[in-house]
């Protein structure tokens, strides 16, 4: 029963994907490290789903001064809901592992082309600060 039921919510959301609507998202922005710009930092740009993983639309690392865009355009029925992960070691002592930050894109700067038609400014983010003190997903306002 429990395969039958994974089968048709693979082939559901298979569905949806091959009847949804392209659209399209992109973002910009500066990370800072402290008092430094984060050079070298992953950031990469999926649009989020709920019972499927969450697709890819695209990847880079920032430049020498912290910059970075991405842009790409997804498949759904319903309206998108980008994200950028933002995969980084600042001020996190000797950890081995890298601290992930997600900021979730408002629904404004969706557009149902496959190029975007606007791209959403992050502006200056700051990565530095305990885990503890900063959340780790940010939704941003409208």
């Amino acid at each position: 029963m429990f395969h039958t039921t994974v089968i048709l919510l693979l082939s559901l959301a298979n569905l949806a994907m091959s009847i949804g609507r392209t659209q399209s998202t992109a973002v910009e922005g500066i990370l800072m490290c402290g008092e430094e710009q984060a050079r070298g930092v992953l950031v990469k740009l999926y649009e989020h789903d709920t019972l499927t993983p969450d697709e890819l639309m695209d990847s880079a690392e920032t430049d020498s001064h912290g910059k970075f865009k991405l842009s790409g355009s997804a498949d759904e029925i319903g309206t998108i809901e980008p994200k950028v992960n933002i995969y980084h070691d600042c001020d996190d002592g000797i950890k081995p592992c890298q601290r992930m930050l997600t900021v979730f894109i408002p629904s404004d700067y969706i557009s149902a082309t496959k190029q975007p038609t606007k791209t959403f400014n992050l502006g200056i983010l700051q990565l530095a600060g305990n885990s503890k003190e900063k959340p780790e997903t940010v939704y941003m306002p409208k």
